[in-house]
């Protein structure tokens, strides 16, 4: 049997075992050169973001039930079918023939025979544009079914925004996102950065919301140039970026990054903080502690200290400045991270929103008198974010909510301009929402 690894056969393994155990495992894709590893993740995400769409089609075309298909034959159809119906760069033949014959190797001759039926009659009807439609009767099903996300959710948003406004957001959760490279000025300046996006050829939009932000179509041919490598920007979404910027850490103050890993807004606060003062990041994940500390010898965040540890139940000194970018249902990315869609349960929400609670209480018993406190979370869930913040300043007195207008935008801000959130229908960027509070007290 051939087992040599393309960017096929790996997303079809990833999404497999997805599938059986519920957790998305990338390790995989290492085996891959930066091309094929950039492919597969398209492959993967763009898979998960339609993939009730292509559970329809695919029952719509098999002669076996859905529920009765081994798990990486659907995967098999999946990747074929999204190749012929969602990649427009993609040839018919390739996106047939090569799942046609990842069946033939990995389960059987008949096998591969079926993909090519079921694949040769959707390429048919796709060109007479006589492709089957979703024609549920419940309303719900139908749309959760068009636009491949959990009937909870559907419910969920269609109930707070109205149709119009929960397809727009499901439409931009369904779209290939864009990134952002955030110059890491411990490492080179913005204006050398940008005249090597200007030399490299590489397409690129300048934000004017937060300094050093550029928007790039795809990051592989920043890897390719090895930029990643030598610690000069990092992958970070625009919105991810307004936490460190309302908290506006000091020199030589004590800043706390809580639930830091990886650590990315680590090394931003350090290049605010210009290496001066100290920033001590924990988390309570003894395998993710290590990625901090590569990161901070990376990036060269020279004033960063590093602690396992579980905030609700350590003590700590106080400090100038707090940021908790908390445990979160994670519903601001769901472009980025569609998988996250078909984890999420409402049972799991309420067990997350328990938690922030917990962390937020702790938190805040770590800032000083006219410390600062950031709370941020990347959802679009009001018991996570607004709610959240409500009832915790109903039993801390000695907080109060600061306006946000001198470090953010006004058209990422609430109304009264004490908190931001950002829609990705709305915004172009990931959702994310956040507040200052200030200890007065």
């Amino acid at each position: 049997m051939d087992t040599t690894l393309t960017a096929r056969l790996a997303s079809i393994k990833v999404l497999t075992q997805f599938d059986t155990s519920n957790y998305l495992d990338n390790r995989l894709l290492d085996e891959l050169d930066t091309r094929e590893r950039a492919q597969a993740n398209e492959y993967i995400q763009g898979i998960l973001r339609r993939r009730s769409f292509l559970d329809f089609m695919i029952a719509e075309y098999s002669s076996v039930p859905l529920e009765e298909l081994e798990a990486m034959f659907k995967n098999i159809l999946r990747l074929g079918l999204y190749g012929l119906l969602f990649m427009d760069g993609t040839p018919d033949h390739a996106a047939i023939n090569e799942p046609v014959e990842i069946a033939k190797r990995q389960i059987s001759s008949r096998s591969g025979d079926m993909v090519n039926a079921i694949l040769r009659r959707a390429q048919r009807e796709r060109e007479a544009n006589q492709l089957p439609k979703p024609t549920m009767a419940d309303r719900t099903q139908l749309i959760a079914t068009t636009f491949s996300h959990p009937e909870w959710m559907v419910e969920r948003y269609v109930k707070r925004m109205g149709e119009r406004e929960a397809f727009q957001l499901f439409q931009a959760n369904n779209k290939r996102p864009d990134f952002y490279l955030r110059v890491n000025n411990l490492r080179t300046q913005t204006d050398n950065f940008r005249l090597r996006l200007e030399k490299s050829g590489i397409a690129f939009e300048e934000s004017d919301w937060l300094p050093g932000y550029f928007k790039v179509d795809s990051v592989a041919e920043v890897r390719a140039k090895g930029w990643f490598e030598k610690g000069l920007c990092q992958v970070q979404d625009i919105a991810a970026g307004f936490a460190p910027a309302v908290l506006d850490p000091q020199p030589n103050e004590l800043v706390y990054d809580l639930c830091a890993a990886p650590g990315t807004k680590t090394i931003v606060l350090s290049g605010m903080m210009q290496n001066e003062g100290t920033i001590l990041s924990v988390d309570i994940a003894q395998d993710r502690i290590g990625k901090i500390a590569e990161n901070a010898e990376h990036y060269g965040a020279e004033n960063v200290k590093i602690q396992r540890a579980d905030i609700i139940e350590e003590r700590f000194k106080l400090a100038d400045a707090v940021l908790l970018d908390a445990p979160c249902s994670g519903t601001g990315v769901l472009s980025k991270r569609a998988d996250l869609r078909w984890k999420r349960t409402p049972e799991e929400l309420s067990a997350i929103i328990e938690k922030q609670a917990e962390l937020l209480d702790a938190a805040a018993n770590m800032v000083k008198k006219g410390g600062r406190l950031v709370y941020a979370t990347c959802s679009i869930e009001p018991e996570e974010n607004m709610e959240q913040v409500q009832k915790f300043l109903q039993e801390y007195d000695n907080f109060e909510l600061q306006p946000l207008d001198d470090y953010l935008p006004e058209d990422v801000l609430s109304e009264d301009l004490l908190s931001y959130q950002t829609l990705p229908h709305v915004h172009g960027c990931d959702g994310h929402f956040g507040v200052l509070l200030k200890r007065v007290k």
